[in-house]
């Protein structure tokens, strides 16, 4: 930098001159001499300026170079210490940080290994109870699918035996009324229904099976069950089915129509009686094959709730309406229980409020076991707010509906 501020200076001077020359060769030759000795005179003075310049300007390059070179050494020493100083913070942190880490890591091992453990246990707890109810629930359908084969097979084989035994009228209504006896028994529960029940105070007809229908209140209304086997129209209809006789055939049905439509009138007439009983009764058929004709007949069993309000039903469907009443049965013995239940439920807020109090008293009296009490209470407490729904009973209800001795009331 210093040279070129010289060359520069140099330039300009040298510029001067020329100009100076060139005016003085333009003008008087002795002018132009004594110009150039002048000029001669203050270049040699600017040349000794410069000189003394160009020196001073180096002691002061070296100067700043060796001021530069301590600070340099004290800046890289200084960086030295701050750099082992942030070394060893940075090794101190990095200790601490993968300790707590750790420490984080474990803690979080032990709450997954809890939670995990938690998890599984409800999980196979509800695997097996599901896996338990799918096997019972399978077994139980298939005794009754082996049931029913066996039924079939039994069926198939006294086929003739019960053509012997339907030729009569009354052992016929005996065998119906037997089948429909062994299913009440087998579906619905002892009392649940009566067997030869009278349903009107102005008639002596009785009926053959009357199921106590599960509705509120006091009086429950009867449902009538009266089965009904008209063997001779089958019997005829299904000779003429087998014999190819489409005109017997036709007329087989017919009366045996004609048949069905009697006796759904006659149990009308005589077994639906409300409010003794429902609007409605039912006529059974034991056989499915009976059943299944009468459902060919078009508009037959429509025709016959809608104008006589009996339903007609074989061996298939009637255990699924004895299977609903049974159901509806349960619903309302569990209604009838939930009054008891919600006082059961007051008393025992009740007596925990109760509870405590006593404990309260206990942990005023026995310092030592205050922490252990103070942990029942929070329990009891929280027990309490489970029940703040449930209303509270007085102090004598809640002690009779826990079998609890009276006691004195807390201080």
């Amino acid at each position: 930098m210093l040279s070129e501020s010289l060359l520069i200076v140099a330039c300009v001077l040298l510029v001067i001159l020329c100009l100076l020359v060139l005016a003085l060769l333009l003008r008087r030759p002795l002018e132009l001499q004594r110009l150039l000795l002048l000029a001669e005179g203050g270049t040699a003075g600017q040349r000794q300026e410069a000189e003394a310049t160009r020196s001073q300007l180096a002691e002061v390059e070296r100067a700043l170079s060796v001021r530069a070179e301590h600070a340099r050494l004290e800046m890289q020493a200084t960086l030295g210490t701050l750099s082992t100083s942030m070394a060893r913070d940075q090794g101190d942190a990095r200790v601490l940080l993968e300790a707590k880490l750790r420490e984080m890591s474990e803690q979080a091992a032990l709450r997954l290994a809890a939670i995990q453990r938690s998890v599984t246990e409800q999980l196979h707890q509800a695997v097996e109870t599901q896996m338990q109810g799918s096997f019972q629930r399978v077994i139980d359908q298939f005794a009754q699918v082996q049931r029913a084969m066996g039924d079939v097979q039994a069926m198939t084989a006294q086929i003739g035996d019960l053509k012997r035994i339907f030729t009569n009228v009354k052992t016929r209504g005996a065998w119906g009324e037997l089948q429909l006896r062994a299913l009440l028994e087998d579906v619905l529960p002892a009392g649940a229904w009566h067997a030869n029940r009278k349903l009107r105070e102005d008639s002596d007809d009785i009926v053959e099976f009357a199921i106590t229908m599960p509705v509120r209140g006091a009086a429950r209304p009867l449902l009538a069950i009266d089965a009904k086997f008209p063997a001779e129209d089958y019997d005829r209809l299904l000779l003429a089915a087998e014999a190819g006789d489409f005109e017997g055939e036709r007329a087989a049905r017919r009366r045996l129509e004609t048949r069905l439509r009697l006796e759904a009138k006659t149990i009308s007439g005589k077994y639906v009686n409300p409010p003794v009983t429902v609007d409605f009764a039912v006529m059974y058929l034991p056989t499915d094959g009976l059943y299944v004709e009468a459902a060919r007949m078009p508009g037959l069993i429509e025709t016959l709730n809608r104008e006589h309000r009996v339903l007609v039903m074989g061996p298939s469907l009637a255990p699924a309406l004895l299977r609903t009443i049974q159901l509806g049965m349960l619903t309302l013995s569990l209604e009838q229980k939930a009054e008891e239940i919600q006082r059961l439920l007051g008393a025992t807020r009740t007596e925990m409020g109760r509870m405590d109090e006593v404990l309260d008293k206990l942990a005023k009296q026995a310092g030592t076991f205050s922490n252990t009490i103070d942990t029942a209470r929070r329990r009891t407490r929280a027990v309490g707010r489970r029940l703040r729904a449930v209303e509270a009973l007085e102090q004598g209800e809640a002690n009779a509906m826990l079998d609890l001795e009276d006691a004195d009331e807390p201080a």
